[in-house]
């Protein structure tokens, strides 16, 4: 590896360098703590740096036990979450960014293998909740509130817990004994789970269980509908279906050749699916381009790479026993497709719609005051409250970004304000530390260390549902873990303590980071300069004695 000297960078505004008029210190520094891009970009408000610390030590537990602070499923997470906590990572202007969902999955497979004890944070509150669906954002709830104190039940309609997590995310991508792994650990927190049963009438479902509150998380399983006109048509099924079916042991006769309509991550689900099941030709079609697609992008990547074609600029048209006439689309300055009257006719066995999936909220219409957008989501307040009061609602029954880690997300904070709301607080505002950007940090040397690469499984190996993508071991997390830069925090690494000329610098003890001793300081900003984290800013006197510091 080859050592590369990193220039000096500009000082953010908010902060002073090294200012001297004659033997009068101007200014001085301060020991902060800044917020990482990663930590700031998690849906699920993980303290992504602070489990970091632990598992490159090798302290896997206590690494778990940060996370799950947080986000309860790590193994699912490591395995389905999109990681924008990598996009935003700082690491990757340097080489290559920090495979943080990597660490993460393996802190939650060792956590099912050992079986580590979930731990409750309060003493039983007394109050019951009532958690309407088992989905990501209802799991989460549920979750929290027992961590909080609170009795929980979680009414889900169908057989198992998860949701989505079982019944749309196929099992090459997240095995389905990962789900019930994980599910399964909320009830050692006291959590009871009433499956096969739908909710009609939720006041009298929370009447009936004298529950204190309640929270809404019945997704968005419901798929959205298009008129295509249709005459003897091939089959024709909703994308939804056929994975719920796959998932549930089945293993529908699509036929040799299968058209999926629609592009975002269920497309793409649905067609390697299809390919799975025999399909020789399986061809996604979208009325949009790449660019403009809402799949994500290595979803697309997986399928072309498993054999899939899609068909870009293209909507159906007519369906025609097996003909499927298709028309060349354009997109208009605002990017929205445009029909060119350019039609094709494709011959196929199967149709698979993947055009979105709606909620199916009919059932709190009967609730006074519950009010709902045009879509059926529930309008909440900031604290996801609906206008109801005592009944709360969050993930992708509201209207959010429709992600699994954003729906954990949704279920923490909906617990959060839940428990405030049963104790007759309101949840404070905590103030946002400032993100410490790449260029703030003071990298002096470093040397390139790549991302541990995931093993998987060949293109031609992917014949059956049997997950392509395969965890780290120990060693490789403990490496990967260590590339995490403590962006904006203190990491001992002592630094500070040796470049100091006036030995002003004061060891607090493991842990306990550093005191500056005012009395030989000079205000000279060594220290500043030489703390590759920047965690330390440098602070006019006059500042520092407003600030009392």
């Amino acid at each position: 590896m080859t050592a590369k000297l990193q220039a000096d960078i500009s000082v953010p505004v908010d902060t002073t360098r090294r200012q001297m008029v004659g033997s009068v210190r101007t200014s001085h520094p301060v020991y902060v703590n800044l917020l990482p891009p990663c930590n700031d970009a998690c849906p699920a408000g993980e303290d992504i740096q602070g489990w970091l610390d632990h598992a490159q030590a090798g302290r896997f537990q206590n690494a778990w036990e940060v996370l799950i602070r947080d986000n309860p499923f790590p193994a699912i997470h490591g395995r389905v979450c999109y990681h924008p906590c990598e996009t935003s990572c700082n690491r990757k202007h340097l080489d290559s960014t920090v495979s943080i969902h990597a660490v993460e999955r393996f802190l939650g497979d060792q956590a099912v293998a050992n079986n580590w004890p979930m731990p409750i944070e309060a003493a039983p509150s007394g109050k019951r909740a009532l958690v309407v669906g088992a989905g990501p954002s209802g799991l989460s709830a549920a979750y929290h509130l027992a961590r909080l104190g609170h009795q929980v039940e979680v009414h889900e309609s169908g057989p198992v817990a998860g949701g989505m997590l079982h019944f749309g995310i196929p099992a090459y991508r997240l095995p389905r004994d990962v789900v019930e792994k994980e599910a399964a650990r909320l009830t050692t927190l006291g959590v009871r789970f009433v499956f096969n049963h739908r909710i009609e009438d939720v006041l009298a479902e929370q009447q009936d269980g004298r529950f204190d509150a309640v929270y809404i998380a019945v997704g968005a399983q419901v798929s959205s509908r298009v008129e295509i006109p249709a005459r003897d048509s091939a089959k024709v099924l909703e994308a939804v279906s056929l994975l719920r079916h796959v998932a549930g042991g089945e293993r529908p006769q699509l036929g040799r050749r299968v058209v999926i309509y629609g592009g975002g991550n269920t497309a793409m689900d649905a067609a390697r699916t299809a390919r799975r099941l025999g399909a020789v030709d399986a061809l996604i079609i979208y009325r949009r381009d790449r660019a403009h697609m809402p799949a994500h992008p290595t979803e697309a990547d997986e399928a072309i790479a498993e054999g899939v074609k899609i068909r870009w600029l293209s909507g159906i048209k007519e369906i025609s026993g097996s003909g499927i006439t298709v028309e060349r689309m354009q997109l208009d300055a605002d990017g929205r497709p445009q029909p060119t009257g350019e039609l094709e006719t494709l011959e196929a066995d199967a149709l698979v719609l993947a055009l979105g999936q709606t909620t199916d909220t009919a059932f709190l219409r009967k609730i006074p005051g519950i009010a709902l957008q045009s879509d059926g989501t529930i309008i909440v307040g900031p604290d996801l409250q609906t206008s109801h009061t005592g009944i709360f609602a969050g993930g992708d029954v509201t209207p959010t970004h429709r992600t699994v880690t954003n729906a954990t997300g949704q279920g923490k904070r909906a617990a959060r304000h839940i428990d405030a709301w049963l104790r007759g607080t309101t949840l404070p505002t905590v103030p946002r530390h400032r993100i410490i950007p790449f260029e703030g940090l003071h990298l002096p040397m470093y040397s390139d260390t790549l991302a541990m690469h995931q093993s998987e499984l060949a293109p031609a190996q992917r014949d059956d549902f049997a997950e392509v993508v395969s965890g780290l071991d120990a060693a490789q997390t403990r490496y990967e873990s260590k590339r995490c830069l403590s962006c904006g925090n203190c990491y001992e690494c002592d630094n500070c303590y040796a470049a100091c000329p006036e030995d002003a610098i004061v060891k607090l003890g493991p842990g306990r980071g550093y005191a500056i001793n005012m009395q030989t300081c000079t205000g000279c900003a060594v220290c500043f300069d030489r703390c590759p984290c920047h965690a330390i800013d440098m602070v006019a006197e006059t500042s520092a004695a407003a600030e009392g510091t």
